[in-house]
């Protein structure tokens, strides 16, 4: 039995594992050398060992000031040695098992000032980058700041009082909603007087007859109105008071004085957070290390939250003059209680206030949030990075404006709500879509790498390229019980947010190998520009929805199609230009533009007259265009001014009588309409699949990743690529080892490359079609094979080489049409491996919260077994390592190979062969490469395998955790060894 604290149980780092990049060529081939450009290569060094910029980062979350600076170094160095590049500080301990003292240490005081100062100087000379949350939590929020203050969060309660006997003469009717903590004050803001409709129900919403509307506020006299009813029927005397919200940042208190949400919609709201920033936490020092190290400010999701109407002092003023009319009339429909309407005039006119009044509020948000932090921001050498959803706003044209808009796996219901930012971003001309990723409720100490890579691999797909997991807790914090402080477990009883990743977990040792995947993808998803098939235009910039795109979700990208969504405001900025027939040709050229009716409002057939201008524009240019719906009597969003939808009804007939556009009736002939224009995406499938992709275009080659976005399906079939490079050669890039080779067999015809993809459930890989020496191996393009009968042609160690797992002649067909031959000699049967040994670390609870202690366990085995599943290992959470010993005839070795099969494994593995270990291996597939490896003779096969915590912490707080079902952990199997023959192909 040995004790092993949680600092020094780190498992040693794996090497890198990249394959050599080789010349290629086929024998007696000429092989003249591409000019030598000055970037040649440099990809292929960056992707065997991608640079700190690319690497994934963590979340880090702190209970407050309450941090020692040895520890905050240990912990920089943890991330930074498992090939993490990056950290979010945050004032997180939702899960405190005891108060802190936020007056002490909390955020924003001296301590927790030192500590952030500690963890940028650390950061700086291990190349981490640190990003740090604009405020103690979310929203942002200030400890200066009181619901009575200007710069506070405010909302507009109403009351209301029923006059059924034709006159009223008492007091105002106060907010029907009660105040929160801490609003000590209100302020009449209006009086107005409305007749219920005949025939109203009683209950909300209160359906009022609009032409009655009365403005009685200049009537009131020391808090009391007096009110006459002008005809018979029932009134409503409704009073709005203005007072602060009252919201406090999510899982406080953080400071002393508490903080209180500031306002985003005005410039008082965020010049306090600036002030706060340059009076109370920039010291020299910290400015200083954050020109250096620093990445960006972070801030969460607008979760901005009142029962009663979120609001801006100057918000009447303001809607006035950016949509030219009052709001006062309307002023009872956008009222809200818990969330509810409380008024209406009817559907149509209460639904075009409200989107006139998001609009408002989104530029609001833009012009007095986003735009003065960034700027200043920009001066401290810092970008900002947030999540622009949460409300009704234009999140879409708010992606654009941000350095790194941000989503989240938790939160965001399927990859079309990632497509929404990715637009924004991508028509912006930013580089990085950042994502909250693997968050999973329930999921503390059961999330398992598998289940990250798998999530953060699709996100890659829909534009994501930036994984900020979620999350990294510091080691300690008062009352936190083992394995250390977790910063959303235990969570209100419950299992909480998942995960607190490090040392912790038995399958950190195995962190390198996930970081280094997702480093190479980010690495291929910042190169270059992003190129997509489809904008799909709405008319709300809403995200984290879950609504997709008509037909091209559901069928279009089983198809090959990719699509990414567009808000009106994205036309115009300068990058919205036709060109070549493609919309935004330097950016994502967009070779189709499709609108229907607005999805977020019954399919109302809707559309900004700026808008419906842009698009006749685009049309005028060329841009096949594809309308869905009738659009014969369309309407502008909002409350129209004279004469517009008349004039929105005119540019409507001109687009569509326009030859690059066709319309459709329905949603159920967009696929008929995309064949009627002739369009095809850039990326084809022979029949629908699994398969998700996104594209990447660099100056001298374009860029694939592909994923099975199916956790089932094995994807095994040809892609058509349509590509604008000249010469081509099409490589394959391993994301887990760094290797690069050429794609041997493909086709390559008029603009079009053919080659197969294989890809287990979940896996990922890499297709760049490059032109030649984009490798610096001064390879010309030319030669390739187009068909072969064997398993597999391949570049091995300068050679184009047959492989197959049986013996016996094979033709292929080579690129100038020629068929040659090539015999493959005798290949043994696959090997079960048999005769087991496995040997357990179990990991327990040690003397302290921060200490683990490990136990052995050796058992012997006819067959591999999760140790799960053998007596007295039921509960046991920790690394397994499995050893087989088989013995191997000479035909086995000699230029021959094997794959070693691993079958069932969980969570993640490692191989090692002889004393040898393995480069990382795909988790996915589960199949390793052994060939070279192997010798005659006795040959040992190592797995190792490492689990969650999740089977300890149900025996150990069974009070959280037994609910959770059991894991099961370690090698399942069956192991094969599964030889292949190899020839040279001649």
């Amino acid at each position: 039995m040995t004790d092993v604290s949680r600092r020094s149980f780190l498992a040693a780092t794996a090497g890198a594992g990249a394959a050599a990049a080789l010349p290629w060529g086929f024998a007696g081939a000429g092989q003249a050398a591409a000019a030598r450009g000055a970037s040649a290569g440099e990809f292929a060094e960056a992707f065997a060992a991608p640079a700190r910029s690319v690497q994934g980062r963590f979340r880090w979350w702190w209970p407050h000031g309450l941090v020692d600076p040895a520890e905050i170094a240990r912990e920089v160095d943890e991330i930074a040695d498992a090939g993490f590049g990056g950290v979010e500080i945050a004032d997180v301990h939702h899960s405190s098992a005891e108060p802190l003292d936020p007056a002490e240490h909390g955020w924003g005081t001296g301590p927790w000032v030192a500590a952030v100062e500690a963890a940028l100087g650390r950061a700086a000379e291990r190349d981490v980058t640190v990003d740090i949350t604009i405020g103690p939590s979310w929203p942002a929020a200030l400890p200066t700041v009181t619901p009575q203050s200007t710069a506070a969060a405010t909302e507009l309660a109403h009351g209301l009082v029923r006059v059924d006997g034709g006159s009223y003469d008492g007091e105002v009717p106060g907010p029907a909603v009660a105040a929160a903590s801490g609003v000590a004050e209100h302020r009449l803001h209006t009086v107005q007087a409305a007749r219920l409709a005949d025939g109203a129900a009683a209950e909300q919403p209160y359906r009022l007859e609009q032409a009655s509307v009365t403005d009685l506020t200049a009537s009131v006299r020391d808090g009391r109105i007096g009110f006459t009813a002008p005809e018979a029927g029932s009134w409503l005397i409704i009073a709005t008071w203005l007072r602060g919200s009252g919201q406090r940042p999510e899982g406080g208190p953080h400071t002393e004085p508490v903080s209180y949400v500031v306002d985003h919609f005005s410039a008082a709201g965020t010049q306090a957070v600036i002030d706060f920033w340059e009076g109370r936490i920039l010291t020299p020092r910290m400015r200083e290390l954050l020109r250096r190290t620093g990445g960006a400010m972070f801030e969460d999701s607008l979760e901005l939250e009142t029962e009663a109407s979120l609001w801006t002092p100057d918000l009447l003023e303001e809607f006035r003059r950016r949509r030219g009319y009052d709001l006062l009339p309307y002023l009872p429909v956008v009222l809200r209680m818990h969330e509810d309407r409380v008024f209406s005039y009817d559907e149509a006119t209460d639904r075009r206030v409200a989107d006139d009044l998001n609009a408002v509020r989104s530029e609001l948000y833009l012009e007095h949030h986003l735009r003065p932090l960034q700027e200043w921001l920009h001066g401290l050498g810092l970008e900002l990075r947030i999540q622009p959803y949460g409300l009704e706003t234009d999140a879409v044209t708010s992606a654009a404006v941000v350095d790194t808009p941000e989503g989240e796996s938790l939160g965001f219901n399927n990859l079309d709500d990632f497509r929404s930012l990715a637009g924004g971003r991508d028509m912006g001309g930013n580089e990085k879509l950042s994502s909250e990723a693997a968050a999973v409720y329930g999921g503390s100490y059961s999330t398992t790498w598998d289940h990250v890579v798998r999530t953060v691999s699709r996100e890659y797909t829909a534009g994501v390229n930036q994984a900020v997991l979620h999350g990294f807790s510091y080691a300690e914090a008062p009352g936190a019980r083992w394995p250390g402080f977790a910063a959303f477990t235990p969570y209100d009883g419950g299992v909480g947010y998942s995960e607190s990743w490090g040392p912790r977990h038995p399958s950190w040792r195995h962190a390198p190998d996930v970081a280094g995947f997702l480093a190479r993808s980010q690495l291929v998803l910042q190169t270059g520009r992003s190129r997509v098939d489809v904008a799909f235009l709405r008319q709300k910039g809403y995200a984290g929805t879950g609504f997709g795109a008509a037909w091209f979700t559901p069928e279009g990208v089983p198809r090959g199609w990719t699509h990414q969504f567009l808000s009106p405001g994205l036309l115009e900025l300068a990058a919205a230009r036709v060109e070549g027939g493609r919309l935004a040709p330097d950016g994502p050229g967009y070779k189709l533009l499709v609108f229907e009716g607005d999805a977020f409002n019954g399919k109302v057939e809707t559309m900004p007259l700026a808008t419906a201008r842009r698009l006749l524009e685009f049309a005028r240019g060329g841009l096949p265009i594809l309308a869905v719906g009738a659009w014969d009597a369309p309407t502008v969003p909002g409350v129209a001014a004279p004469g517009e939808n008349e004039e929105l009804a005119e540019v409507m007939a001109r687009l569509l009588a326009q030859p690059s556009v066709h319309r459709v009736d329905s949603r159920a002939g967009i696929a008929d309409g995309v064949a009627a224009l002739g369009l095809r995406p850039d990326v084809r499938y022979a029949a629908s699949s699994p398969l998700l992709h996104a594209r990447r275009r660099g100056e001298d080659a374009e860029y694939y990743y592909f994923v099975n976005g199916s956790d089932e399906e094995t994807v095994d079939h040809d892609v058509t690529f349509a590509t604008t490079v000249q010469p081509v050669i099409p490589y394959r890039l391993d994301p887990w080892t760094g290797g690069i080779e050429r794609a041997v067999v493909h086709e390559s015809d008029g603009g079009l490359v053919r080659l197969r993809v294989r890809l287990d459930p979940g896996a990922a890989t890499v297709i760049v079609l490059a032109r030649p020496n984009w490798r610096g191996d001064g390879v010309a393009a030319g030669g390739g094979v187009l068909s072969t009968e064997a398993d597999a042609v391949v570049e091995r160690d300068g050679r184009v080489v047959v492989r197959a797992a049986a013996s016996g002649t094979y033709r292929s067909t080579l690129a100038n049409g020629r068929t040659v031959a090539t015999r493959i000699a005798a290949v043994p049967e696959e090997l079960p491996l048999t005769n087991w040994t496995v040997t357990v670390e179990d990991w327990r609870p040690g003397a302290s919260p921060t200490e683990t202690e490990v136990r052995r366990h050796d058992r012997k085995l006819d067959a591999p077994v999760p140790w799960t599943e053998l007596p007295g290992l039921a509960d046991v959470s920790g690394v397994g390592r499995y050893s087989a010993t088989v013995h191997l005839g000479p035909a086995w070795t000699g230029g021959h190979g094997a794959y070693l099969h691993l079958g069932e494994v969980a969570d993640t593995f490692r191989v090692v062969v002889n004393g040898t270990a393995l480069p990382p291996a795909d988790q996915q597939a589960g199949v390793v490469d052994v060939g070279g490896f192997l010798r005659q003779g006795p040959n040992t096969i190592e797995i190792e395998t490492a689990s969650t915590l999740i089977n300890r912490m149900r025996v150990f707080r069974p009070e959280v955790y037994g609910a959770v079902g059991r894991a099961r952990y370690g090698l399942a199997g069956p192991v094969r060894l599964v030889p292949y023959g190899q020839a040279r192909l001649k």
